[in-house]
């Protein structure tokens, strides 16, 4: 029945969920280690020191993101040379490793420093993964859908809201429904068992993909690698810009339930529901970002929101932090995440556009992890520094102003120097 199976064509709705469901085990476990970063600290970074004991559990989330390059490289090139369906089973295999390993090993306090060192291997595994799954999918929804790009590669992203949103969903269930000491005990794990059932499903899923003809029939080079890094430098700087404030963001929500119990002190519950209304219009949104942005133009619309971003960021965390509430919260969350879902609509397909077919996973990996290892990994443990060292609550928004405005000089210089290309893509 495989082969039968594998004979018929794919959908594109089929592909699409093929694609997506990797990524968004990936963006699960990264969004639950951010949400349940609290306990994770108590149960295997515990310091005398409450903010020393964030810190360096952010930091190991944040380390992870070293290794993303490596595995962009890596496994982009496998993509670019060997296929794009042979790099993303690769990927789902070792994230599934990664996630076993930090819903089975056992705490500081049972085996010691193995336990802290071996999430932080858990996490390199899973940075490594994560690091080749974007350039892969990305570059086979849109390789199967040339003519709907901005709508096919938008759900790289929606996915991503998805998993934040199911993510939200468990830590605000496991934060009603739990004892307080069982929850930080072991009820954190729960997530990480069932994001394990994720893994086995995309692996299934991903056999029945197949490259595209835009792929399989393309010209291919033997060293995607040195081809990006020594003659595609320029559109690597361009797609690591664009990228900047859609991955400060990102992170900036994944941050809120730490933010609402230790900077508003409002109860647990109340962050994870914020994160729900996030992931819902993150999952919704996105998609139609997506399709208009093949109507009216990618640039035009990034251009846009990042704008936004730049101009409300401080006024939006200094209302909710002068008027707590769930109420303030919630509307903080929820404009931030419009504003996102509609940049990231755009982007993957603006990035996909930026390199050509030959190194476009090895382009699209790389830079995109290097932009979210430098501006977005760390995000939470810049936000908790900034937070210290200026006593402002309203810290937080500094750093997403700092992403707007280098967004928007990158997007401003790809309007100037790709006028050409702008008049014959949705990227003007």
């Amino acid at each position: 029945m495989g082969g039968i199976m594998q004979k018929k064509p794919l959908s594109l709705m089929q592909i699409v969920v093929a694609t997506s469901v990797g990524n968004a085990l990936e963006w699960f476990d990264i969004a639950i280690y951010a949400f349940f970063a609290v306990y994770i600290a108590k149960n295997f970074f515990p310091t005398v020191n409450e903010t020393a004991s964030m810190l360096l559990t952010f930091g190991s989330f944040g380390a992870s993101y070293l290794v993303r390059p490596l595995g962009g490289m890596v496994l982009g090139a496998y993509a670019d040379k060997r296929g794009r369906k042979a790099a993303l089973l690769l990927t789902v295999g070792l994230m599934m490793v990664g996630t076993a390993i930090i819903a089975l090993i056992p705490t500081y306090a049972k085996i010691g420093l193995v336990a802290p060192v071996g999430v932080f291997v858990a996490r390199l595994i899973q940075g490594f993964s994560a690091g080749g799954e974007f350039g892969a999918s990305t570059a086979m929804l849109i390789e199967h859908a040339p003519h709907r790009r901005g709508l096919l590669a938008s759900w790289q992203f929606a996915t991503q809201g998805l998993a934040t949103l199911m993510a939200s969903v468990f830590g605000f269930a496991l934060a009603k429904l739990m004892p307080a000491d069982a929850l930080a005990a072991w009820g954190w794990r729960l997530p990480f068992f069932f994001g394990l059932l994720i893994g086995p499903a995309g692996l299934y899923l991903r056999r029945y993909l197949e490259d595209a003809p835009d792929f399989t029939e393309a010209k291919h080079t033997a060293t995607p690698i040195r081809d990006v890094l020594g003659t595609q430098k320029v559109l690597l700087l361009i797609s690591i810009g664009a990228l900047t404030v859609s991955t400060a963001v990102n992170y900036l929500l994944q941050y809120v339930p730490t933010f609402a119990i230790r900077e508003l002190h409002l109860d647990a519950s109340t962050g994870f529901a914020a994160s729900i209304v996030a992931g819902v219009i993150l999952t919704v949104v996105t998609p139609f970002a997506g399709y208009l942005s093949d109507r009216i133009g990618r640039l035009k619309q990034m251009s846009v929101t990042a704008a936004l971003f730049l101009v409300t960021g401080y006024p939006a965390f200094s209302y909710v932090v002068n008027h707590v509430s769930v109420s303030a919260l919630f509307v903080l969350v929820g404009w931030l995440a419009l504003l996102k879902a509609i940049y990231f609509g755009a982007l993957p397909a603006l990035m996909s556009e930026i390199f050509p077919v030959s190194t476009r996973a090895t382009g699209m990996s790389i830079g995109y992890n290097v932009g979210v290892t430098i501006f977005g990994g760390f995000t939470p443990a810049i936000v908790i520094w900034l937070l210290s060292a200026t006593g402002s609550k309203s810290a937080p928004s500094f750093y997403l102003m700092f992403t707007a405005v280098l967004s928007l000089a990158t997007l401003l210089a790809i309007s100037k120097t790709q006028p050409s290309r702008s008049r014959t893509t949705a990227i003007a």
